[in-house]
């Protein structure tokens, strides 16, 4: 299997699988002198962690940490850094009456025929498990550009199922376990996911993620726009079906003079374009969504064939998550970080030396 890696001057690596003994990455490009220690990683992993609340998968892994490369003495020393995470909670016996058919939905019937062998246990590799290094590698990423460019990365859930926010608080994002920016509708999300697991139904969801204090000039005009980068890095992610950049689709029913973000001397007036025009920042907030689909592992019995090819019905037992989306925010957060953070290298290399070019719109 080829493509396990992305970026250019910053480069990510994962390996492992679903039920594998662990899964680990490998950072390369990340510069010397940068603050490193296991305790950093604990926060984001515990929010992307199953188990954290009766509404995502009971799986409850310890998502413990190692570094195996990279560190001295509490600093980066700008050679690949090696990070591993063990699996301690897996149920791969749940996963034995699927080992002959294929789920409707899911990775399996076209893993069988790229690679004509698969591994049924969690979804192997294209488990969202492989996501807990991302989230680790985003805390590298994370940590790089707060504290050489002051910018911040955050998101929040933004639609669940067919609920949206009625109000906005980021101070609300971190005091719920669905990520949701509006404190008085936790209640109603509760009571929404309970009946959607007795159900044994699932449902889809909208992860909105935002970077604060991305200066001007990262990106490329053509190939290597910075939102094209972004679009393919949050549609690698598990269940991602669509993605958007600043207002989106929703540009289709906009005119021009609507759309464009006029500019006076104290700033943009508005930001429809996402803070980057071109395939370059303009020094706006950074603004990414993404829509995940449904998760295929319910319990409504489904049509399907199993490996000789004849009808099956079935049913997914197990420990999932009845909105993926849930969990998503931080995976989302770590992905965009890691791409400005790979921008950021790429510029410095070729324009470090043009320095801050005026005007400059605040």
């Amino acid at each position: 299997m080829s493509s396990n890696s992305f970026g250019k001057l910053l480069t990510v690596t994962t390996f492992g699988e679903s039920h594998g003994p662990a899964i680990g990455c490998v950072i390369d490009g990340c510069p010397p002198g940068l603050a490193l220690a296991p305790e950093m990683f604990r926060a984001d992993l515990d929010r992307r962690a199953t188990g954290r609340s009766r509404h995502t998968s009971q799986r409850r892994e310890a998502d413990d940490i190692e570094i195996l490369s990279g560190v001295y003495e509490g600093l980066t020393t700008g050679t690949p850094i090696g990070l591993l995470i063990r699996n301690t909670d897996q149920r791969s016996k749940d996963y034995g009456d699927i080992a002959q058919t294929f789920r409707p939905g899911h990775a399996d019937y076209s893993y069988w025929q790229k690679y004509g062998i698969r591994d049924p246990r969690g979804g192997g590799r294209s488990s969202a498990r492989e996501t807990t290094m991302r989230v680790a590698a985003g805390v590298v990423a994370k940590a790089w550009l707060a504290e050489r460019h002051g910018v911040r990365v955050r998101g929040y859930l933004a639609q669940l199922g067919q609920i949206v926010p009625h109000g906005f608080d980021w101070d609300a994002v971190e005091d719920n376990p669905f990520f949701w920016p509006d404190a008085a509708q936790v209640p109603e999300l509760e009571a929404y996911m309970d009946a959607l697991r007795k159900s044994g139904d699932s449902v889809g969801a909208r992860v909105n993620v935002v970077a604060e204090g991305v200066p001007p000039g990262w990106g490329e005009p053509i190939y290597g726009k910075l939102d094209g980068d972004l679009a393919a890095a949050m549609m690698s992610i598990n269940a991602v079906k669509g993605v958007e950049i600043g207002d989106g689709f929703a540009a289709v029913g906009q005119l021009g003079s609507q759309h464009r973000d006029e500019m006076i001397p104290s700033g943009f007036v508005s930001n429809h374009a996402g803070g980057i025009l071109g395939g370059i920042s303009t020094g706006q907030a950074v603004l990414a969504s993404m829509a995940l689909k449904p998760t295929s592992s319910v319990l409504v019995p489904g049509r399907s064939v199993n490996l000789a090819g004849e009808p099956v019905e079935v049913v997914t037992k197990g420990r999932h998550d009845p909105c993926v989306g849930i969990r998503a925010t931080p995976i989302a957060e770590a992905m965009m970080a890691l791409v400005l953070m790979d921008h950021a290298l790429r510029h410095r290399a070729q324009c470090g030396d043009v320095g801050e070019i005026l005007p400059r719109i605040p």
